[in-house]
């Protein structure tokens, strides 16, 4: 698709000019991120060489598409989805990437199952997975996906998120378990949630899946953000088990990742 342009409203333009609106796209958002700070519409066309009429109309789609977000004050800045496309590439790249010698690590420190997991919209997702050395049936699987409030990985995801934020997720992706024992009530898990994470860690055990537990620690990047979680997966009966301190470990694990990155 291409959009014509006759740049008439443009300083020191005077011919048409043809510009696929795809190219006009990556020129505003490259814009964006080299001045490194908000905008508006007017100082983006002028930065880029567009016409007014072209950028105003680009803003408006980008905005309804929440690739762009307009603040109060009518400058513009990147949007919600452009941050989670980020978050998905960086997950199944860099982080997946520092991550698989710990996984492996883990596996032979505590004897079990460990994940790195992400978050998909409203569910939690694995991205990855190391066998323990007692070979544990474990029922997910790498590209397994549940909602986010039936595991204690899927908590941690959301927890750097406003208390209003994290109310609006839950009460959209609750749901009940197979085994009925997930947590529902909204309240609990909006306040559940920020206390696992600022904890740096959290537990379940029978949510999701019959005498299984999952023991996660948040992977947190220089933002505050959880990117992603590193977990071991155990029988029900080991979680309180203090030899090896499980607890401990998934939290250095965790915490070494970070550090691979440069968190």
């Amino acid at each position: 698709m291409s959009i014509i342009e006759t740049n008439e409203d443009v300083p020191g333009k005077a011919k048409r000019t043809r510009t696929s609106a795809l190219d006009r796209i990556l020129q505003v958002l490259d814009f964006l991120q080299n001045n490194d700070a908000p905008a508006t519409a007017y100082e983006i066309a002028r930065a880029v060489g567009a016409p007014l009429s072209t950028i105003y109309t680009l803003v408006e789609d980008l905005v309804e598409k929440e690739m762009i977000d307009r603040r109060e004050d009518g400058r513009l800045w990147f949007g919600h989805r452009l941050y989670h496309y980020g978050l998905t590439y960086a997950r199944h790249v860099d982080l997946l990437s520092a991550a698989n010698h710990e996984m492996s690590d883990l596996a032979l420190a505590s004897g079990e199952t460990v994940q790195i997991c992400g978050r998909d919209g409203d569910h939690m997702v694995v991205l990855g997975m190391v066998d323990g050395p007692d070979h544990f049936q474990v029922a997910s699987q790498v590209g397994s996906r549940t909602p986010l409030n039936w595991s204690a990985s899927g908590r941690l995801l959301i927890g750097h998120l406003p208390e209003a934020e994290r109310r609006e997720i839950f009460t959209r992706a609750t749901r009940p378990s197979p085994t009925g024992r997930a947590e529902t009530d909204i309240d609990v898990l909006v306040s559940s949630s920020r206390q696992a994470f600022e904890s740096g860690l959290s537990i379940q055990a029978g949510e999701s899946a019959y005498a299984i537990a999952c023991i996660a620690a948040p992977i947190v990047d220089p933002a505050g953000h959880c990117r992603a979680t590193i977990s071991i997966v155990v029988p029900d009966n080991k979680v309180a088990q203090t030899e090896p301190d499980l607890p401990q470990l998934v939290r250095a694990s965790a915490a070494r990742i970070a550090r691979r990155l440069g968190w």
